[in-house]
């Protein structure tokens, strides 16, 4: 019971909760996972609301967030859902509540669910570090239990739903103070509030841990299950990687970290959250519930016994160092080029660029470290840190490059590299011989496929070593269906090897050859995949809220406005924030923040500390640009 997160390591099996209903919509219990989405409109103005909410009910949303951040918006929350019935929509509606408690108390009469914030809903954000003791943390408690019971009372008369909506940067004063900025930190931060419920007899919960960053993210969930088993609840869950940004890297990281929850049965709902239009997070929330279903299909992996894993808390498997791989080194990119003839133009794509005028490659900072040509030659001279992997029989004719070893080549072998041997091989391959060969054999680097397609056939391979004391370094391989469309196979890619990797398992990515994605493509969403998990920080980080009617100022343009002007800085975290509910906190652990304060006013911030406020807008991205010069992050692009 102590680490227990999920019901099977091994097989899908969802955790059962008990039903909470949303108007006429069935959270938990036997019901499919919903999907659901926020407006971005201004919630005093109705009509757009409404139109908005339609486009989001044709694309598939099935529960729609409107944000009420004062009282009039709360009261106008009636004339939206009016005009939603009269147009023969009855989805339900869900008011999004912060600082405003009473906002919350005249949603609740209106609309189906309510969500509050716990870090903000009652307590405060300050960045103050407070002493409290034993007694005094008790009776914080119980004020917030007077000013939270009203909410309480009127949703249990109106049969109104509720989500504790724990976010990683809103964590108050007081819970930092006694927890942290830690997972339990978060996870105490709703039960505190579940508590009340419960004892109150309320329990139309639904709970959410949301960070920008996966990996707490993804903790954070673990533990709030294993806390309500402790305590025998079993509240639906709400799942979601706030702030992810756009494009591609947004799909990524939202795939990592809500996949890696629903691929061992946790959540109920889930809400992608891109800075673009809402309708565009539907298909993506699609494809990861799509990814999952297909878990579904039965399995053949051998229980797991002896889990050595912390599921609460990141730790890199230890390997040896082999070359560039394993160890302290950040994973690599092994991209597949087996299936094509190689020219000089087939590398310009993958991270290196040649120079004619002045014969040198040009490499940038997403380029591949291996490829592997099968057996296909090349007729040019590559990058000097390139390394070529070859099939070991035709390896062992050039003598160029690196061998790539089947597993029974590998064990009837006599002729190796000196430095770095790759093996496939299977999770049925790890014999007693096989096992005795490679653990004395520090060349060795495993490519480790799988036959299921299930992504805990790898984290079984992985348990396996760790439990039998095998250090080498291990390279994930997806192979997938050709049939599968370029957007599904990008979501499915980042929940198998994403889950991974933020367990800490792996040392590499490589994607076999699919019809639908060009190795380029391929190369980009490793990349993407190792960022998002922030194993490989490879070009700048982007933690931009989705937009709603909080919002002061264009989200989407803005973003592209300051990624047109920072994406050089690689490793740098700027975060870009709507209004000041998604300001210094929601940032988290932004090296700096561009935040709306009013409008057509910026704060600027590095850090959690506030350096300029009410920047004009039309001067805000020069100031942005000008703060970092003046901490020394600046650099001039190549």
């Amino acid at each position: 019971m102590s680490q227990k997160y999920c019901n099977s390591l091994e097989k899908y099996s969802r955790f059962k909760t008990r039903e909470v209903l949303i108007g006429n919509i069935g959270i938990g219990g036997n019901n499919p996972i919903r999907i659901q989405s926020m407006t971005t409109t201004n919630t005093m103005n109705t009509e757009e609301t409404v139109n908005e909410c339609i486009r989001l009910i044709h694309a598939g949303c099935e529960l729609i967030r409107i944000t009420a951040p004062s009282i009039k918006e709360s009261k106008n929350l009636r004339n939206i859902k009016d005009s939603l019935l009269t147009k023969g929509y009855n989805t339900p509606i869900i008011a999004d509540i912060h600082y405003t408690p009473n906002a919350a108390e005249i949603a609740a009469e209106i609309v189906e669910k309510v969500r509050i914030n716990p870090g903000n809903y009652v307590d405060k954000k300050r960045f103050k570090k407070i002493e409290y003791s034993d007694q005094d943390y008790f009776n914080e408690l119980k004020k917030i239990e007077l000013r939270f019971l009203p909410l309480v009372n009127i949703c249990k008369k109106h049969n109104t739903a509720m989500r504790i909506g724990t976010n990683h940067g809103s964590l108050s004063d007081r819970i930092l103070s006694r927890y942290g900025d830690t997972a339990l930190g978060m996870v105490e931060s709703a039960m505190e509030f579940v508590r009340i419920c419960h004892r109150n007899n309320y329990h139309q919960i639904i709970l959410s841990m949301k960070s920008s960053n996966p990996k707490i993210m993804i903790q954070a969930y673990r533990l709030l299950v294993n806390q309500m088993l402790k305590e025998k609840m079993n509240y639906p869950i709400h799942l979601g990687v706030t702030e992810a940004g756009d494009g591609n890297q947004g799909r990524v990281k939202s795939a990592v970290g809500i996949g890696a929850l629903l691929e061992d049965g946790i959540g109920d709902t889930i809400r992608v959250s891109l800075t673009e239009p809402p309708e565009n997070e539907i298909p993506v929330a699609k494809h990861i519930i799509k990814h999952i279903y297909k878990r579904n299909i039965e399995n053949n992996i051998k229980p797991i016994i002896n889990y050595k894993i912390n599921p609460f808390k990141y730790l890199k498997r230890k390997t040896n160092i082999v070359s560039n791989i394993g160890g302290s080194n950040v994973p690599i990119v092994l991209t597949d080029l087996s299936f094509k003839k190689i020219k000089k133009v087939s590398l310009f794509n993958l991270g290196y660029k040649y120079s004619v005028k002045l014969d040198k490659w040009h490499i940038s900072d997403r380029a591949t470290d291996y490829i592997y040509l099968g057996e296909n030659k090349i007729n040019f001279t590559p990058p000097g840190n390139l390394g070529l992997v070859y099939n070991y029989k035709l390896w062992k004719e050039i003598n160029q490059g690196y061998p790539f070893f089947s597993f029974y080549e590998y064990m009837n072998s006599e002729v190796f590299h000196p430095k770095i041997n790759f093996i496939y091989c299977v999770h049925s391959d790890i014999t007693p011989s096989f096992i005795k060969k490679i653990k004395r054999d520090l060349t060795v680097v495993l490519i480790i496929g799988n036959i299921s397609g299930h992504m805990t056939e790898q984290r079984s391979f992985f348990v396996e070593l760790i439990n039998k004391n095998i250090y080498n370094p291990v390279i994930i391989n997806r192979t997938y269906d050709n049939n599968i469309s370029s957007d599904q196979l990008k979501i499915s890619g980042s929940i198998d090897v994403g889950s991974l990797l933020c367990d800490g398992l792996g040392d590499g990515i490589m994607f076999s050859s699919f019809k639908n994605l060009s190795p380029p493509h391929l190369n980009n969403l490793a990349f993407s995949i190792l960022q998002s998990t922030r194993n490989r920080i490879s070009k700048t980080e982007y933690i931009s809220c989705p937009s709603c009617g909080r919002t002061l100022f264009d989200l989407q343009e803005t973003t592209e406005k300051i990624r047109n002007a920072t994406s050089h800085l690689k490793g740098l975290k700027i975060g870009i924030m709507g209004c000041i509910v998604n300001g210094p906190g929601e940032m988290a652990d932004a090296d700096y923040g561009y935040v709306g304060s009013g409008k057509d006013k910026i704060t600027l911030y590095k850090g959690h500390e506030i350096i300029k406020k009410n920047v004009p807008t039309i001067n805000a991205l020069d100031e942005l640009i000008q703060l970092i010069k003046d901490n020394g992050d600046w650099k001039f692009p190549q």
